[in-house]
C-alpha cells in the first residue's frame, strides 16, 4: 500500500484526502475514490482534467502514482486564456488612441 492525497478547490471551498491505495494504483483511479464528488456538486471525476503536484497529466487513466504524491482536480476553465489577453490588449490600445485624440 502507498498513500497519496488526492485534492480539489473551488475560491470558496477547498478539500485535500489522504488515502491508502495499491501501488499500480493511476491517478484517475485515486480521484474516483477520493469520494470529492460527494463534497462538491457537479465534480466529475471520470473526466476531470488531472495533474500531479501542479503539473497536468495527459493520460490519468496511465499515470501510476508513487507514495506520497497528490493527484489535484483541476476545473474547467471559464475563458480561454489567449483570448483574454486579446481582449485586454485590444481595450488598451483603443484607451491609447483615445487618450491621443
Amino acid at each position: 500500500m502507498i498513500s497519496v492525497e488526492v485534492a480539489y478547490a473551488l475560491a470558496h471551498k477547498q478539500k485535500i484526502v489522504q488515502l491508502q491505495v495499491e501501488e499500480g494504483t493511476t491517478a484517475r483511479e485515486a480521484a474516483l475514490r477520493s469520494g470529492l464528488n460527494a463534497d462538491f456538486e457537479g465534480l466529475d471525476l471520470a473526466h476531470s482534467p488531472l495533474g500531479v503536484f501542479g503539473k497536468a497529466i495527459v493520460k490519468p487513466e496511465e499515470y501510476v502514482l508513487t507514495s506520497g504524491e497528490r493527484v489535484e482536480i483541476y476545473r474547467p476553465l471559464l475563458a480561454d486564456p489567449k483570448e483574454v489577453r486579446k481582449q485586454r490588449a485590444a481595450r488598451a490600445a483603443q484607451a491609447k488612441a483615445e487618450a491621443v485624440q
